[in-house]
């Protein structure tokens, strides 16, 4: 499986930290070369420079998803390294919003405005960017990330779940429109997944991942690695025949 994405020219949207990095890590390990996109550069590059350090070919772009010229600009830049695009993760979305995404009679619409702005405009951004790339290349795949929380009915967090739905929705729409034209797309939806990030920082009480582990048909937590084996399916061969579909990818916290 190491060779299964050899020489395919891939960019990873919000692949500095978390799940975009270890998306990143597991794509040059079967062989892709990869754009690293973030809006924090400096994680984008310090994580490209490791992938090229371990003899990968990996390159940084600094993105703004939520800001049309930058998305532009980043695409052109992939471009010009990669000379072509066979896939898009397009990861990104402003988790800091979430902290204050309380219900629907209290959200301040500032922060409903932000988390549609960047996690469901941002998406859709990026795919007018990629499409016509991926059709000249001759088809190509998207994949999303998306949530559990566009299905888990929630009490709080209603801008996220939002945003999460009309992501789905606009996978679904991209797949019918191009799928016969060889474009697949795809969400994956994660679960709890522990980041590196949020264990190094201890951000999570351990009464909290206790909850979590109650609710889960798993004996663990969700790992980064985790979501990053689904993306790369998704993004080879083997997932060819796979389109429009939302992969939950939870341990069996949602049944579905």
């Amino acid at each position: 499986m190491r060779d299964r994405l050899r020489d395919r020219a891939i960019m990873v949207i919000g692949a500095g930290t978390g799940i975009g990095a270890a998306v990143v890590a597991r794509l040059c390990d079967e062989g892709a070369r990869v754009c690293v996109a973030d809006i924090n550069f400096p994680a984008a590059e310090a994580l490209a420079a490791r992938m090229t350090a371990a003899g990968h070919c990996a390159f940084a772009v600094a993105i703004d998803i939520a800001d049309e010229t930058s998305v532009g600009a980043a695409f052109a830049q992939a471009l010009a390294v990669l000379g072509r695009l066979d896939g898009v993760h397009a990861n990104a979305a402003d988790l800091r919003t979430i902290f204050a995404d309380s219900d629907a009679l209290d959200v301040d619409l500032a922060v409903f405005d932000r988390t549609m702005a960047v996690n469901l405009r941002g998406a859709l951004l990026c795919t007018r960017a990629a499409l016509p790339h991926l059709l000249a290349a001759g088809g190509g795949a998207l994949v999303y990330t998306s949530s559990d929380a566009w299905v888990a009915g929630e009490p709080e967090r209603p801008a996220y779940a939002m945003s999460k739905s009309g992501l789905n929705a606009l996978m679904r729409h991209v797949a019918s429109r191009w799928g016969r034209q060889d474009i697949t797309a795809n969400a994956v939806a994660p679960g709890f997944v522990m980041t590196p990030e949020m264990i190094a920082g201890g951000q999570v009480p351990p009464a909290f991942v206790d909850q979590c582990l109650k609710q889960v048909r798993s004996p663990r937590l969700g790992t980064v690695d985790d979501i990053a084996g689904v993306v790369a399916m998704l993004l080879s061969d083997d997932g060819r025949w796979i389109n429009g579909q939302v992969i939950h990818v939870n341990g069996g916290t949602l049944l579905r």
